[in-house]
């Protein structure tokens, strides 16, 4: 494990204020370096609250930090929320949450 990757872990261990998001976790897939991260949104402003994180002068610190130790995938980003995303947003192909299932 590199020092980024220690760092990175220490880091998570603390967490920053609730803007209406549940169940964050991040995933560290080593063979690519890739990080992979998944929340649920339970607010009724999306957009509001994510003005709101990139307000927010704790997590542009925590940005600072953390976007040094990560590579993004869109051409021309430059950090976190900034005009080009640093993260990329996929679809998602499936979800299950619970419940019988009938074949």
């Amino acid at each position: 494990m590199s020092d980024h990757q220690k760092e990175y872990k220490r880091l998570h261990a603390n967490v920053w204020p609730d803007y209406h998001i549940s169940d964050y976790s991040i995933s560290h897939y080593p063979p690519l370096q890739l990080l992979i991260a998944t929340f649920k949104y339970t607010g009724d402003d999306y957009e509001k609250d994510m003005e709101a994180i990139r307000e927010d002068e704790e997590t542009r610190k925590w940005w600072e930090i953390t976007d040094r130790m990560q590579e993004s995938f869109n051409d021309g980003a430059t950090g976190s929320g900034k005009e080009i995303p640093w993260w990329t947003d996929v679809d998602e192909v499936f979800r299950f949450e619970g419940g019988s299932a009938t074949l």
